[in-house]
């Protein structure tokens, strides 16, 4: 949930180095014409997953990427301990105390602000008073990751303004329990970690077990075309904590025989073969996606390695069979962007992104293709649905960072 205007390129390019800098300079004039000071700058990117979904919360593999939409924040230091916060997005400035940040999730925008602060400061971290002006670019609600986006620019906010350095990985650790505890998202690590470990034009491949990464480049003549369905089923929240439950019950059925096995990360399609009499059918579709999803982002980095882009294109197609079929968690709107986003020429691979049951598809398209691609994606969709999607071109971006 970004906390400023999202002022994304629909139907067009991710944001350029030339909007980057309109950006900067309008968040510059408008925190002076507030506070009589210049500011600190600060961005962090959305991102999109190109194949490994529903894997992270299983100790498995996923691979996203950043993407050129970004959280700004402006930010300057207050002698008291108090963080003045204006979202653009909710035109609404609040007054936080970092002296009484403690108490639940209140549904609100700013939950995700007290939380970094809360956690930086349970870390033993002494923070002082901050002017914060956020200013969001990262759709929201399309499963883009804005409020990781916005976790991990406010958290570099509000060190730089504290004068405090943590490693990159603790300010990971540190928005995905700010998430966890203060919003009331029990969120996977891959958001917050792409956020700021991403590197321009490649996608990272990450272990969410061991959180070893690997960064692999994207060939530049690919683009990332991400189409929004414009739906979100309601049932998408209960769902997805169904998923979570059914794959640890099809843990502890491993685990009887191999008490080695702590995820599904642990299991291999032989053993799946071996043990899928002791399984509900449900439960074992389930573990197949999980256990053959990960051998899809294995193989997709081999891919890419290779600049395979063919390879990863069928991958993705896969990826999405599997969703549909095993998990269960796409919808018709997703699988008919899916379709008509393979009847177009110079598509190499397409499939859902995110948790499911709406938002978005992630497509891998010959730069050459784009253009048609976009025209012959929005008319069909619109002419079977009666909606418009929003679609989005995109390359890798570059990770979370100070502005100059």
């Amino acid at each position: 949930m970004a906390g400023g205007s999202a002022k994304s390129e629909k139907q067009g390019m991710a944001s350029s180095p030339t909007s980057y800098e309109s950006t900067a300079e309008s968040l510059t004039d408008e925190f002076q014409r507030s506070y009589q000071t210049r500011p600190s700058l600060f961005r962090a990117p959305g991102r999109v997953n190109l194949i490994g979904e529903h894997t992270d919360y299983n100790d498995g593999f996923v691979m996203p990427a950043a993407i050129g939409f970004y959280t700004w924040i402006a930010a300057g230091a207050r002698p008291d301990r108090t963080l003045h916060v204006h979202s653009g997005e909710f035109h609404e400035t609040i007054d936080l105390s970092l002296d009484s940040l403690a108490g639940p999730p209140r549904k609100h925008w700013s939950d995700f602000v007290r939380g970094v602060a809360a956690v930086l400061e349970s870390r033993g971290l002494h923070l002082s008073g901050a002017n914060l002006i956020i200013q969001g670019q990262v759709p929201m609600g399309a499963g883009l990751s804005s409020s990781a986006s916005l976790e991990v620019a406010t958290g570099l906010a509000l060190l730089a303004t504290s004068q405090v350095e943590v490693p990159q990985l603790e300010l990971v650790k540190i928005c995905q329990r700010a998430e966890h505890e203060y919003v009331g998202t029990r969120c996977g690590i891959m958001d917050q970690f792409i956020a700021v470990f991403a590197s321009s034009g490649h996608a990272l491949m990450i272990d969410c077990r061991s959180l070893d990464f690997q960064s692999l480049s994207i060939p530049d003549d690919a683009r990332l075309v991400i189409c929004n369905s414009m739906v979100k089923h309601v049932l998408a929240s209960g769902e997805y904590n169904r998923r979570r439950a059914e794959c640890e019950a099809g843990v502890k059925v491993f685990r009887n025989h191999s008490p080695n096995v702590q995820a599904l990360r642990d299991v291999t399609m032989a053993d799946l073969a071996t043990h899928k009499a002791e399984l509900t059918d449900v439960v074992y579709r389930r573990c197949r996606h999980v256990i053959s999803e990960n051998q899809r982002v294995l193989d997709a980095a081999e891919a890419l390695r290779a600049s395979d882009l063919s390879r990863f294109g069928r991958l993705m197609y896969e990826s999405h069979r599997s969703l549909q079929k095993d998990y269960e968690v796409s919808c018709d709107e997703l699988d008919l962007l899916v379709e008509i986003a393979s009847s177009c020429g110079g598509v190499l691979g397409s499939r859902m992104t995110g948790g499911g049951f709406g938002g978005c598809t992630i497509t891998l398209v010959r730069s050459h293709s784009v253009e048609a691609f976009r025209e012959q994606v929005t008319h069909t969709y619109k002419a079977k649905t009666g909606i418009t999607p929003d679609l989005y071109v995109c390359s890798a971006a570059q990770g979370a960072a100070p502005w100059r």
